[in-house]
């Protein structure tokens, strides 16, 4: 069964290292006008709170009756102001410049909780993603860039037939009605794919984001928002509930998330009345008042689903592994359990996770072409690796696993490299101080994967790509024979990425929760959480921890019970 951890530290705890959320609470001797979330015990002053708060729009809480004490000295001014009501957690957000009136505040008698407001890194894919280029606001494409407009582009993800999300379609009429919110790094409402979809949004981190409030200058909100409800498109690309309605809260930005957005985001949902919850975002432990967050907005009867962590630990993250939350973990193409994910007695499902293409703000998404030959042939790039806008071509040559001494006879010209022994790292750098012009590594097992050359976001001096096993092995054979092949390498802009992480996982299955209110708008979330346990697809990998929860989530076998 899943528990609270029996303790809450009085302390800040370390963040990890996959960049969730820790505890955090309270009152250290420090601190100017940072922000608190204040649970209250008497829903009358609370009442009083909100009412107030509403007609001014920012409010002395001296102001508030009951919330006054004589903790303090005589000649004390307070100073603290209402940012926020949320109405359906009880709570007040308040921007409090003086220690004095946080003792005020506890001696009131009133406060149940007082919570600071903590940051935590943004939510990344595993192995990072970086937007390629700043996003201009300001170019009017005069067509989407997508696969139509560049040549290039993706095709119904994988993800979306491995969950059966088409056979559900019709019993469950695409989720036509039903709306999902995604608390995240916000969206871009006017994305191709998104865009049909999309409802309304609103942002929590108030840090005058532009173009507005809740754009998505990270990208990850709007990968997510794909992967859920992504409009059907001329190339194939579509999300799991491609009818659904899109709202985004933006609660995280480049500079982190906050616990205060969070909770705002919730209310916010419960204020709207949406039907899901999609959180691709969480760590060790939880804030009480994400906890409460959480506890409302399953009262509220809306189903929250949450990821449990790319640490790669036996330990599930929160709010993941709260009770009524669904807890999503990550498998790969091969249905296997994906290396980062998390799990424990808490894990409640698997989706995929691995290579997951979805929309990102248009216009950033990178992905690369190689001609071999006159042949277009299957290919990913590397994190670090420079953009090659205009086509480059030069003749490949064979450069055995990439140390330094096999590179000889490559100066000038591109590398054929087949992966292992060294890292992809180690692989570039022999090749750029022997003076080769860039590397096409091969797999040495099938399928394609994602890297990264540099550790701190720089990027290297030639270009690196990744090609299919069996290419690979064919070119090396038809160069060894003394056959010449030359290499064209490009980066073409698409609206679309590839990620993975159990933040790619959590989309799926907010998905087809979509699917199964589309079927049944009546279903309660503990309804919601059993059927998909009980319609799950056994998966074959090792299960003896609970690594794959109940197995893959199914869409087809989860809607034709939610009827």
């Amino acid at each position: 069964m899943k528990t609270l951890a029996n303790s809450i530290a009085l302390q800040t705890l370390r963040l990890s290292s996959a960049g969730f959320f820790a505890i955090i609470l309270v009152f250290t001797s420090q601190s100017f006008a940072e922000r608190y979330l204040v649970v209250m015990k008497n829903k009358a002053v609370f009442a009083q709170a909100h009412a107030q708060f509403m007609m001014s729009n920012r409010t002395q809480l001296a102001s508030i009756k009951g919330l006054q004490s004589q903790a303090v000295s005589d000649d004390f001014q307070p100073t603290a102001v209402v940012e926020d009501s949320l109405t359906h957690l009880n709570t007040l957000v308040v921007e409090i410049s003086d220690e004095k009136e946080l003792r005020a505040l506890r001696a009131s008698g009133q406060v149940a909780l007082i919570e600071k407001e903590i940051f935590h890194p943004a939510p990344k894919p595993v192995q990072g993603f970086t937007l390629t280029r700043p996003w201009d606001y300001n170019l009017n494409y005069a067509q989407p860039m997508n696969a139509e407009t560049m040549g290039v582009g993706p095709r119904t993800p994988w993800g979306i037939q491995a969950v059966r999300a088409p056979q559900a379609w019709d019993a469950a009429r695409g989720g036509d009605g039903v709306r999902v919110l995604v608390l995240d790094t916000g969206i871009d409402k006017d994305h191709p794919s998104l865009g049909p979809n999309f409802e309304k949004g609103r942002d929590f981190v108030n840090d005058n984001n532009q173009p507005y409030s809740f754009a998505d200058s990270v990208g990850h909100g709007s990968h997510c928002a794909g992967t859920i409800a992504g409009a059907m498109g001329a190339d194939g690309f579509v999300g799991v509930a491609p009818r659904a309605k899109l709202l985004a809260g933006r609660v995280c930005s480049e500079e982190g998330c906050s616990n205060v957005a969070v909770a705002q985001g919730i209310n916010w949902g419960i204020s709207e009345k949406v039907d899901v919850i999609s959180m691709s975002l969480g760590g060790p432990m939880a804030t009480p008042a994400e906890k409460r967050a959480i506890e409302a907005a399953d009262r509220a009867g809306i189903s929250v689903v949450a990821a449990s962590g790319n640490d790669g630990t036996p330990k599930v993250s929160y709010p993941a592994a709260f009770p009524t939350v669904v807890a999503v973990g990550a498998i790969d193409k091969t249905l296997s359990k994906a290396k980062f994910s998390q799990w424990g007695p808490e894990l409640d499902i698997v989706a995929p996770g691995v290579d997951v293409v979805s929309s990102v703000p248009m216009g950033t998404g990178r992905e690369s072409k190689v001609t071999l030959g006159t042949q277009v042939v299957p290919s990913t790039s590397f994190a670090g690796s420079p953009e090659v806008l205009v086509p480059a071509s030069s003749e490949l040559v064979v450069a055995g696993l990439g140390k330094p001494d096999e590179y000889k006879g490559a100066v000038g010209k591109f590398a054929l490299v087949k992966r292992g022994e060294i890292s992809f790292a180690e692989k570039v750098k022999n090749a750029i101080a022997a003076g080769v012009n860039g590397v096409v590594i091969y797999n040495n097992e099938p399928g394609l994967l994602q890297g990264a050359l540099t550790q701190d976001g720089s990027i290297v001096a030639i270009p690196v790509v990744m090609i299919e096993q069996a290419v690979g092995d064919a070119a090396k054979n038809a160069l060894d024979r003394g056959q010449k092949l030359n290499v064209t390498l490009q980066t073409v802009p698409t609206d679309y990425a590839s990620f993975a992480g159990t933040s790619m996982a959590t989309p799926h299955v907010a998905g087809v929760v979509a699917l199964m209110k589309g079927a049944n708008r009546v279903l309660k979330p503990a309804q919601v959480l059993q059927i998909l346990k009980s319609t799950a697809q056994q998966l074959s990998g090792s299960n003896d921890q609970n690594q794959l929860g109940t197995g893959l989530v199914n869409a087809e076998r989860a809607v034709s019970q939610s009827k």
